[in-house]
């Protein structure tokens, strides 16, 4: 397994709850192989027949991760969180078995950091993601946000009304408010990139990116 290249290897993912189950589903429909490793027989049942191979196996003990096969996989999730011990001698098995590129769930920013100390190569907080995207998207004119490290952000949105019946180079989003109009949806028609000869108008969808207070300031515009 470990041969295969990144974008096509299978995915070992251990933990079936919510977030890790939806990782899990998510890989099989970009039709990623998956093996999921969970303690809980109902869980390992019910999941039995929706992704590639379930294992009923305690993912702590890194010698039941060696007998399934786990040391072959250059990418796993780990979505246990609930119990930060597990989370972290699992994640601590992972690394020991020298597996390239870890995602680990915290439910913590203490927890967070003790993942990033012994090895997850990537940490994730899903409900304070989430938290934060929702908080953003309650005002209305957001369809979707994504936000990374450096306070960079890109967002799909409804046009203000500014910029209804204007072209890009009309309206001078980029100069006025410092954020980027990547591309523009119209109803009917597919996705395109925008241009500055690109006309909004009042039924649109832009995706738009920037700095955060930036995209927040435009967003905010009636």
């Amino acid at each position: 397994m470990a041969d295969r290249s990144p974008h096509n290897a299978p995915v070992l993912v251990i933990g079936l709850g919510r977030f890790g189950a939806a990782t899990a589903q998510q890989l099989r429909r970009q039709n990623k192989e998956v093996l999921a490793i969970e303690r809980d027989p109902d869980m390992v049942q019910k999941w039995s027949g929706l992704l590639t191979h379930v294992i009923q196996a305690d993912a702590s003990d890194i010698d039941a991760l060696r007998q399934v096969g786990a040391g072959d996989f250059t990418s796993a999730v780990v979505g246990v969180g609930t119990s930060i011990e597990s989370s972290v001698l699992i994640t601590a098995n992972l690394v020991d078995l020298g597996i390239e590129r870890i995602w680990a769930k915290a439910i913590t920013p203490a927890h967070g950091k003790i993942l990033s100390r012994i090895g997850a190569h990537y940490v994730i907080f899903p409900e304070a993601d989430a938290g934060r995207r929702t908080a953003h998207l309650v005002s209305g004119r957001l369809l979707d946000y994504i936000e990374f490290d450096d306070d960079f952000a890109i967002v799909k949105m409804y046009p203000p009304k500014e910029t209804h019946g204007f072209t890009l180079q009309e309206s001078d989003v980029r100069n006025r408010y410092g954020v980027t109009i990547v591309g523009v949806k119209s109803p009917g028609e597919e996705f395109t990139y925008a241009t500055a000869r690109t006309k909004v108008t009042s039924r649109d969808v832009l995706i738009v990116s920037g700095q955060v207070d930036l995209i927040e300031r435009f967003a905010a515009r009636p």
